[in-house]
């Protein structure tokens, strides 16, 4: 019910819930079009049939178990028994058929509790699945091992659940999540252990794992608040992209973990605005007083509350509810009106979802009237609501009442009096007493009504209608006898015990305002006094005390028959009152003092009741929650802390950022990786000095270090003098280094002033390293290992290639400044890479380094030593279709048409974009000035506009350029295309295979990338072909014009293999298509699986029309 803890059942087992009425919908078509007697009886209760299943589950062939299992899935989605079948389904638990497998392990689930003998026989079973390459198959068995409920297997599922929580696939670590709330259901000895994998999982980046886990949070350690702290941030930066029901735990966690972490925002001198500044013109008593230190809201209460407000537009009632009670418990006062509306929204779902969104909207407009004020006609009663929603209705309506809306709440509420829902009715007229005793203005109004209602035909309205009007006289009495004597002659027709009641106690009261008809309303009383009801004799009692006290003369003899009377009544409460009664007012010799006080004990004006909410008390539970619903505590329910007076220490939620290169390679390469942008800061000066030294052709070592500096101090002198300071205290703690330094230079200046210093050919090389810079580039941010393996080859370069560079080092000024720290870290270097395995050295020409910038240096390091690197190069693309799509119509642009067609080459504008080329034509008589692309139109994209086309000639055109991030979705990309006078709104849809770039590499690293992207990234289809219209021609072909993927060199014939990556985040995409007579098994590796699933579909497409 909306995010209690009775949710937690469903979100469990919801996995094999779902695959259950899957399966029922697959077996209600197998049973369609099988034989029509099987058809007919499928669902019977007849015993035959389930001996006909028992033989198919025993026959050798996989198909028959296979429809056997789904008849017995179907069984169950029905809510038919089928646990008789249990020793048949658990013999095929070993079958290597994977899909007849996932069925008995959704049988298994649902059964496994009721038969733990049975299913402890297969447990080597499932401890042997828990290995299985299938992770829909892993998590299955860990399912229902944790599902047999028997002590003795505690361990195995411990372990299990241990060996899981680190699996690779987060389906696996989101089921061993799950586990553990049942391991410690089962035995709460095992807490600690529970604790240590929960800390584990709560620091996965997965979404999918995040609800589950933080569910076993709240179910084996709530009061572990020290777990989250690290989490924190994190928690709430993926809150967006978690499943539903995990928003739902993960935001009821959170909400208490604020209460314990952070300030109360409800402080009056709170400080919202970061730029909030005082009044110029305070008082010095005002600023006395804020000379205490103000509040100001913490960086991490501001996260969770910006990164829950998207959710309130979430389809999940749930989730709205709980952002809802998130901000009302933890929000600043002035801004809990936001989620106003998305709790009006959820008024238009189901009655059960109405119910409790009612009760939670009736606790807040008690203390914040103005929230929903607004939205009054959204509490207005429908004639097809349930009572309990009118009724709710109806309360949120008299809180929201006050002087401005008083009147027409009234005339709506006088409608619902002449309801034929009699509680409803009883409800309304409570609801018109409130609105009196709250309104003092409408009090006589209010009460005139009720005494209308009086006269009603139905009982339960007028006996409603006393007992209110009861409550009002209290408040002014001496000014409402004529309704008193009214109702006095009505008591002879009201029949209801409360109501007979409620005006005995009135004429009792109020006796001396009505001296003739009390002791009138008394003698009839006595009459019936027998069949009265027991709540009416005691207040007939009660009358009769009050005006023997009063008017004794005419009361007297009534008063003692009434005592005599209710001396011998069946009733012990009657009995006890009149002798009580009988020692107060009437004295003898045996009573005591008190007789003394009757008159003032009981003639004692009585303070006037309190007509207030029944929701008035609620604020003392969370809101949304099971025990607020039902106004008491119910189990399970963790009460919301007080805000702390001092906030908690907010260090403890920061954490540190290790960077993954450091952890995939050797501890040493964190410290080399720092020293190797150290090592461009000072290469960058020299290398300036080197290219202007050789393009001047100086011979001379003077003129040309003198030359290197001037430029180099010219553009950066500041930044020189910072350099020598930092590098000459690294060059003291590398003396003993600097000798053998020297020497190297020494060497190596001879071999540079042998090498020939062409101009020609500085240019031609130049030319080369720039493209092969470029793919450098490229091929740098495709994974994890490549950038590793990049990394490690740019290291040892750096070693190799110090030749050109420790020349120019020798010439300059600060030699022994510069050439010490660089040359210190590169034996540091060599000493880490020598410890790599798959360390292997590749030759390279030393002249080419010497002409290049040091951007580009910096480039072709990450190119020349990394075999990951030079595997997953940047190709040029294999195919460009020439095919234009229309972005605009001439007819709807006024003349303007425009054309685009992807040019499939890296776009210069930015590594995330895809190259467009846009063509412009001018299709009308005149001139068309100031053709751009509007700044402010785009829809979230990073869109590189082109330069604005000043004037376009009549019948003319022009070729443009441009870059959008489409983030690797096929989103389409809207945007304005504006003139000097109109603007046109034109969106750009790319197609799937044009958010690729083609990359090469060995057949060798494509199995081994292939290997890495399994489980959930990989997806296959098989399509029939014939051996007559396919060939590897056509194969390539299709494949490469259906996407941008560069083709690997593969040893296998009938085996064809693509690489390529997605242009925004550089994730590896990888496509084989393996033809196998007569069919073709097409397979797609990737981390994105939208992506994978669209290119599939798009591949069966273009290699099942396939022409030979």
């Amino acid at each position: 019910m909306l995010g209690m803890s009775a949710n937690s059942v469903s979100y469990n087992d919801q996995g094999s819930v779902e695959s259950g009425v899957d399966a029922a919908q697959e077996n209600s078509n197998i049973s369609s079009g099988g034989s029509g007697g099987a058809a007919f009886s499928l669902f019977s209760a007849d015993c035959k049939k389930n001996e006909d299943l028992k033989e198919m589950l025993e026959n050798s062939k996989e198909s028959l178990k296979l429809e056997a299992m789904k008849r017995i899935v179907g069984l169950i989605a029905k809510g038919k028994n089928a646990s008789e079948l249990f020793p048949a389904v658990v013999k095929n638990v070993a079958s290597k058929n994977i899909e007849l497998k996932k069925l008995v392990y959704v049988y298994l689930v649902r059964y496994a509790e009721e038969q733990q003998d049975l299913a402890l026989l297969s447990i080597s079973t499932f401890q042997r699945a828990l290995k299985d390459p299938n992770q829909l198959i892993r998590a299955s068995a860990l399912r229902v091992l944790s599902s047999i409920r028997v002590p003795i297997i505690v361990p195995i599922m411990m372990l299990a659940i241990k060996e899981s929580s680190t699996d690779l696939s987060p389906y696996v670590r989101k089921t061993a999540a799950h586990a553990i709330q049942k391991l410690y259901s089962l035995d709460p000895d095992q807490k600690e252990h529970l604790i240590e994998v929960i800390e584990k999982l709560l620091k996965d980046k997965s979404t999918l794992v995040a609800g589950s886990v933080v569910m076993a949070f709240e179910e084996v350690c709530p009061d572990r608040i020290d777990l989250i702290h690290k989490n924190y941030r994190k928690l709430c930066n993926m809150l967006v992209d978690v499943e539903e029901w995990g928003q739902v735990v993960i935001i009821h966690m959170l909400t208490r973990y604020a209460r314990t972490q952070f300030v109360s925002p409800w402080r009056e001198d709170a400080v919202f605005d970061e730029n909030n500044e005082k009044t110029f013109y305070d008082s010095e008593e005002e600023r006395r007083v804020d000379e205490s230190k103000p509040y100001i809201m913490d960086p991490d209460h501001r996260l969770l509350l910006r990164n829950t407000k998207p959710l309130l537009q979430s389809r999940n009632t749930a989730v709205v509810m709980a952002v809802s009670q998130l901000y009302w418990h933890l929000a600043p006062k002035h801004e809990i009106s936001i989620v106003t509306k998305s709790l009006v929204r959820l008024l238009r779902s189901h009655r059960e979802v109405q119910y409790v969104v009612l009760q939670n909207i009736a606790t807040m407009s008690i203390q914040r009237k103005g929230m929903f004020e607004p939205f009054m006609k959204s509490f207005y009663v429908r004639s097809t609501d349930a009572t309990h929603i009118k009724t709710l209705k109806l309360e949120i309506l008299t809180n929201l009442a006050n002087e401005a809306n008083i009147s027409t709440i009234l005339r709506e509420i006088q409608t619902y009096v002449k309801s034929q829902d009699k509680a409803f009715a009883a409800a309304t007229i409570q609801a018109i007493g409130r609105c009196a005793t709250d309104i003092s203005e409408v009090t006589d109004t209010c009460l005139n009504g009720l005494v209308l209602l009086l006269s009603n035909r139905d009982e339960t309205v007028v006996a409603e209608s006393v007992v209110v009007i009861k409550k009002l006289l209290q408040t002014q009495p001496s000014q409402h006898s004529d309704i008193i004597k009214h109702m006095a002659k009505l008591f002879d027709n009201i029949t209801v015990p409360m109501a007979r009641a409620s005006i005995l106690w009135l004429m009792g009261e109020y006796c001396e305002h009505v001296p003739k008809i009390a002791p009138d309303v008394l003698r009839k009383m006595a009459k019936t006094f027998t069949s009265e009801e027991d709540i009416v004799k005691l207040q007939i009692v009660n009358l009769a005390a009050k005006l023997y006290l009063t008017n004794s003369k005419q009361t007297k003899l009534l008063t003692q028959y009434i005592l005599n009377l209710g001396k011998y009544d069946q009733n012990y409460d009657i009995r006890d009152r009149t002798r009580f009664i009988r020692q107060l007012i009437v004295p003898n010799e045996k009573s005591g003092a008190l007789s003394k006080y009757a008159r003032r004990i009981l003639m004692a004006p009585k303070p006037a009741p309190v007509l207030q909410s029944a929701f008035k008390d609620r604020d003392r539970f969370q809101l949304g929650t099971l025990s607020h619903s039902l106004n008491s505590h119910a189990t399970g329910y963790l009460e919301l802390s007080n805000w702390p007076s001092v906030a908690p220490d907010q260090s403890v939620r920061n954490v540190e950022v290790v960077e993954p290169v450091k952890e995939a390679l050797a501890p040493a390469l964190g410290k080399s990786k720092r020293a190797k942008s150290d090592e461009k800061f000072y290469s960058g000066s020299e290398e300036e000095e080197e290219e202007e030294e050789e393009e001047e052709g100086s011979s001379s070592e003077d003129s040309s270090s003198s030359s290197g500096e001037s430029e180099s101090g010219s553009n950066s002198e500041e930044n020189s003098d910072d350099s020598n300071k930092s590098s000459s205290s690294q060059s003291e703690k590398s003396s003993s280094e600097s000798d053998t330094d020297k020497k190297k230079t020494q060497k190596n200046k001879k071999l540079q002033q042998q090498k020939p210093a062409s101009k020609d050919r500085k240019l031609k090389n130049g030319k080369a390293a720039n493209d092969e810079s470029r793919s450098g580039r490229e091929s740098d941010t495709e994974s994890s290992s490549s950038e590793s393996s990049s990394e490690s080859g740019s290291e040892s370069e750096l070693d190799s290639n110090s030749d050109s560079g420790t020349d120019q080092k020798r010439k300059t000024k600060s030699k022994t400044v510069q050439s010490k720290p660089v040359t210190k870290l590169a034996e540091k270097k060599e000493v880490s890479l020598l410890d790599l395995d798959d360390f292997s050295p590749v030759p390279v020409t030393t002249p080419k380094s010497s002409i290049l910038s040091p951007s580009l240096l910096s480039d072709l390091q990450g190119l020349s030593l990394s075999p990951g690197a030079s595997a997953l190069q940047a190709s040029s693309p294999v195919f460009v279709p020439e095919t234009s799509h229309e972005l605009l119509h001439r007819m709807t642009g006024k003349g303007l048409s425009a054309q685009y067609r992807f040019t499939r080459q890296p776009c210069i504008y930015g590594n995330s974009m895809v190259s467009l080329q846009l063509t412009l034509s001018n299709n009308s008589e005149q001139a068309l000035e100031n053709i751009h692309i509007s700044e402010k139109s785009s829809s979230g994209q990073n869109i590189h506009r082109f330069s604005a086309i000043e004037r376009l000639e009549p019948q003319a055109s022009v070729t443009v350029s441009m870059g959008v991030d489409f983030n690797d979705s096929t989103q389409a990309a809207h945007f304005q295309l504006c003139t000097k006078e109109d603007e046109f709104s034109v969106s750009i849809q790319p197609a799937v295979g044009e958010l690729l770039l083609p990359i090469t590499m060995s057949e060798a690293d494509f199995t081994k990338e292939q290997g890495k992207l399994v489980g959930m990234n990989e997806s296959t289809a098989t399509i029939t072909t014939t051996p007559e219209n396919i060939s590897s021609q056509s194969v390539n072909r299709n494949v490469v014009s259906a996407a941008n993927l560069g083709v690997i060199p593969s040893n296998q014939e009938n085996i064809h293999r693509f690489a390529g990556k997605t242009v925004s985040s550089g994730s590896l995409v990888l496509v084989s298509v393996a033809l196998k007579d007569p069919d073709a098994l097409i397979t797609v590796n990737t981390e994105k699986t939208v992506i994978a699933s669209m290119l599939l579909r798009q591949f069966k497409t273009a290699l099942t029309n396939i022409t030979p």
